[in-house]
């Protein structure tokens, strides 16, 4: 992996998660997969990656606004899955920051879930738009439970009873991700109970969101993207890439971020 060590431009990815904070520790391998992930797409594409980890925390309350301008100093600003609560409000306004301020933005699996509850409650101004995992009573579940686990977590089953393993997934010509992937039909390993509703995904569309990874039969919302006319570069999965990256054969879309962070560290260098 001599790659590794020899590019010769950096860039700069804020991970933004909520896991990283463990007395006076950093937990930098809560995200291992994610952290290699991107180290290989870098190497391949010819540059360092200054990965930075921020935890999400620090972008709600009082010191909210001051974090979020710290942002700016980004190529690239990465959610990764997660559970729960704790951070959500946070992650949410990085989300916006990143959209609006047209930092290339990837989220995966919960990181996609809530960049579609931002956009839905920011751009359709659903403003109680939520996720079944965080506010089951909200009258706009922009993601819900999946059907086939609604039983599970009724009779308190949980773990092993997610949506597991590789799934297949039609890629739309002409996106962000068809370009990654150079083919219609990819196979991406998942590991969820949720999933973007069905109910919403035309308002989703008409507003300027574009699939552009579907499940075969067209019921699971894989990929999620902003057209590149909008946004230099914000996509979100359902299920998570790093899982399928390689020493020296980096992941499609982990490599199509990192060249949109190098296209953004160059642009600021001019």
């Amino acid at each position: 992996m001599t790659k590794l060590k020899n590019g010769k431009s950096e860039v700069k990815i804020a991970l933004v998660g909520k896991y990283f904070d463990s007395g006076d520790f950093v937990l930098s391998d809560v995200y291992i997969s994610v952290i290699q992930a991107l180290k290989v797409a870098a190497a391949v594409a010819g540059v360092k990656v200054d990965i930075q980890y921020r935890n999400s925390k620090e972008f709600e309350n009082g010191g909210g606004l001051k974090q979020l301008k710290s942002l700016k100093q980004y190529d690239g600003i990465l959610v990764p899955g997660g559970f729960g609560k704790t951070g959500i409000v946070g992650k949410l306004r990085v989300i916006e920051y990143a959209r609006v301020n047209k930092i290339p933005y990837f989220g995966i699996c919960y990181g996609l879930q809530l960049a579609m509850v931002e956009f839905a409650r920011n751009v359709l101004g659903l403003k109680k738009a939520s996720t079944e995992e965080i506010d089951p009573e909200s009258k706009d579940l922009i993601v819900g439970v999946m059907d086939d686990q609604k039983k599970y977590l009724k009779g308190g089953q949980y773990g092993g009873t997610m949506r597991l393993g590789a799934y297949p997934a039609k890629i739309k010509k002409g996106t962000i991700a068809f370009k990654a992937y150079k083919t219609e039909i990819v196979s991406e390993r998942h590991r969820h109970r949720y999933e973007v509703n069905p109910r919403y995904v035309e308002a989703l569309e008409k507003a300027g969101i574009i699939f552009s990874g579907v499940s075969p039969d067209g019921q699971l919302m894989e990929i999620a993207e902003l057209d590149q006319k909008v946004h230099p570069f914000f996509v979100g999965t359902q299920f998570h890439p790093e899982f399928t990256s390689r020493p020296e054969k980096p992941q499609p879309l982990f490599l199509a971020f990192i060249k949109a962070a190098r296209e953004r560290s160059l642009k600021k260098k001019k």
